[in-house]
């Protein structure tokens, strides 16, 4: 049995003007990394929290919701913003109100998305494909923020046919972007499989001027130390791995730093925390009943691996309110220890690869086309929040 990869402790992670003292990312997530979210992981750990994708084209028409979602709390001194658009103009318009209006310290661009509302419309990870689209989008927007950090976050392509990762890591680097983030993973096998890490390695290999970071199946702090090694990437971005498991962050910075220490909660730890995640929750969306609402979601990831009844769990999928949640939690047994590898590893929906779903034509040239320069004017014409 191999032993856990060590690396030197606290390595430290530079993008642009942002000091990390570990070299951590949180990764955006829909629905998930909001407000609420980002301050419990916070409460555990260090590194840089990102918020949930944003749409340029609903900032700069400053739809309601869009404009709440980029507040940020005013424990948050590291304000972090993930924006998503097809367009240069809008992408370079949305990158200018959060500079201008002192809205974001740090300022991503999703490339990477891959479910099939975004990339059939070009979005996410098929844009890469359109070379001057992609330069354009980064260039123009690198020139808004100034010396606001702009980075990016993508995949390797579209498909294995349909690589873009060197090709876009390489733009984007002569752009002037502060850091290039990979998710190791094409958009057609979406979250299956086992992420390629070896992706990380030749994009490192192939960008040197700025920080390349890894994205892509890291459930623990020996995980984020194994990408490190192997691959030689300045940083990790986590995802999934910290579904139910805000406590991971501490892990991670434990981990950097040398120590062996991890979080191991018993159930009644674990409950405590998800309690304090609905109360976050209830007071990012000012409202206990959509905050009970939405900490549903979260009830399998939390108590994956625990002796928690089926029934508790349902009851617990339909929480109405802080004290019903009180009153569910109570049953409980809170001594029950930490159940070791059964609370661990792959957490959320891997799915199964599948065809991504393009515009049509869309493989056709490397370069944007006047169809689908339309079909783009289109989608920036979505203005839902978020």
């Amino acid at each position: 049995m191999s032993a856990t990869p060590t690396i030197s402790p606290t390595p430290a992670l530079t993008i642009g003007s942002l000091e990390l003292d570990v070299p951590v990312v949180l990764a955006p997530m829909a629905g998930i990394t909001n407000t609420a979210f980002r301050r419990l992981c916070r409460e555990f750990g260090a590194g840089l929290y990102v918020s949930e994708m944003i749409t340029s084209r609903a900032l700069v028409e400053r739809n309601k919701e869009t404009m709440r979602l980029i507040n940020h709390h005013e424990s948050e001194t590291t304000r972090s913003i993930q924006l998503y658009g097809v367009d240069p103009k809008t992408v370079s318009e949305a990158v200018t109100i959060l500079v201008a209006e002192d809205r974001a310290d740090h300022i991503d661009l999703n490339f990477g998305c891959p479910v099939p509302k975004v990339t059939r419309k070009g979005g996410g990870s098929a844009l890469p494909w359109k070379q001057d689209l992609f330069r354009d989008i980064v260039e123009g927007a690198v020139k808004a923020a100034g010396d606001v950090p702009l980075t990016i976050k993508m995949r390797k392509g579209i498909d294995a046919d349909h690589l873009t990762y060197l090709e876009a890591g390489k733009a984007a680097e002569g752009a002037g972007v502060a850091s290039i983030a990979l998710h190791a993973r094409t958009a057609s096998e979406f979250y299956s499989g086992t992420a390629d890490w070896s992706a990380i390695t030749k994009l490192k290999e192939t960008v040197t001027s700025v920080p390349v970071l890894g994205n892509g199946d890291i459930w623990s702090g020996e995980d984020a130390l194994r990408m490190m090694a192997e691959t030689g990437c300045d940083g990790v971005v986590v995802g999934r791995g910290c579904l139910g498991r805000p406590w991971l962050f501490g892990d991670l910075a434990a981990a950097f730093t040398g120590s062996d220490t991890r979080f191991t909660p018993t159930l009644g730890q674990v409950a405590t925390t998800f309690r304090r995640h609905a109360e976050l929750l209830a007071d990012f969306f000012e409202s206990e009943e959509r905050g009970c609402r939405d900490i549903r979601k979260h009830v399998a990831w939390y108590f994956k691996g625990y002796p928690v009844g089926g029934d508790l769990r349902a009851q617990l999928a339909t929480v109405q309110s802080l004290d019903q949640l009180d009153d569910l939690l109570a049953t409980l047994d809170w001594t029950l220890p930490y159940p070791g590898a059964d609370a661990e590893g792959q957490r959320g929906r891997a799915g199964s690869p599948k065809r991504t779903v393009l515009p049509d034509g869309w493989l056709n040239s490397r370069t944007l086309g006047a169809v689908e320069r339309g079909t783009l004017t289109e989608t920036e014409a979505d203005t839902s929040g978020g």
